[in-house]
């Protein structure tokens, strides 16, 4: 089974083409060192729920765009080969990204899968 890193974020609506031209970038890095999948989503449907929703979970203001994001591997250690990589990697620490969003907003973690239809 394949093995899942996801993330939620908050971005300024401002800053959102910064951001596309960022995951762009940084995806190209991730799949160069073999992630199977990268995807970036814009929220469309998420209404700010009473209790819990995306945009309460990343605290999200009006002017912000709730992002859904995963990477997929092959599995765990392939996973922490790539990130080791792409943490590394001089291409994906310019000052032009530095200050798109607020990463201590941002909830992530991996995931194991145990179900694939």
């Amino acid at each position: 089974m394949t093995y899942v890193d996801g993330f939620v974020l908050a971005v300024p609506k401002a800053k959102i083409e910064a951001y596309k031209a960022m995951a762009r970038a940084a995806g190209a890095v991730w799949k160069e060192y073999g992630a199977i999948d990268y995807v970036e989503c814009t929220a469309e449907d998420v209404p700010y729920g009473e209790l819990t929703s995306f945009p309460r979970a990343v605290q999200a203001s009006e002017d912000e765009i709730v992002i859904f994001s995963w990477i997929t591997y092959k599995s765990r250690a392939q996973r922490d080969d790539i990130v080791a990589k792409v943490m590394a990697d001089e291409r994906l620490g310019g000052e032009e990204w530095k200050d798109i969003f607020d990463g201590k907003r941002m909830i992530y973690g991996g995931f194991e899968t145990f179900l694939e239809l």
